[in-house]
């Protein structure tokens, strides 16, 4: 499991892989989250738990880090640890996710960049061998 940042002209884009679709999207969030804070800083104090589904997995990659950039937004809260479980529903895939983090501290968290949403642009959801890939284009 893992992520890495690509070259990228403006934006942040993001590779994220692991050993199953959930892990590579919960490595996809510490990447966008570690885009935001040192992570390494963030202590996991509370939880909040997400319930998403899409047409595809990539719209629901889109959509899952979406949803924690909007929870930073509104709640103040940001997150370093992430259980994510991805199963098929009939025409959809389903994401159901467990979050852990604390409230946005400036001073220990050490904020960086201001992510203000996911592009289409990159958006790319895909299985090699027995490594799953998330890789997505944050815009700042």
């Amino acid at each position: 499991m893992g992520f890495t940042y690509l070259d990228h002209t403006a934006d942040i884009a993001v590779r994220a892989w692991g050993g199953t679709v959930g892990e590579a999207f919960a490595e996809a969030a510490r990447a966008l989250i570690g885009a935001m804070v040192s992570l390494e800083w963030v202590r996991p104090m509370t939880s909040r738990a997400f319930a998403l589904r899409g047409s595809s997995l990539e719209l629901l990659l889109v959509d899952w880090l979406a949803a924690l950039v909007a929870e930073k937004d509104v709640s103040g809260l940001v997150f370093a640890r992430f259980d994510v479980d991805i199963v098929e529903d009939g025409p959809e895939v389903a994401l159901r996710a467990s979050a852990w983090g604390e409230p946005l501290d400036p001073a220990r968290h050490e904020p960086r960049l201001e992510v203000k949403g996911i592009s289409l642009l990159g958006l790319r959801v895909r299985v090699d061998g027995e490594t799953w890939f998330a890789e997505y284009v944050a815009d700042v």
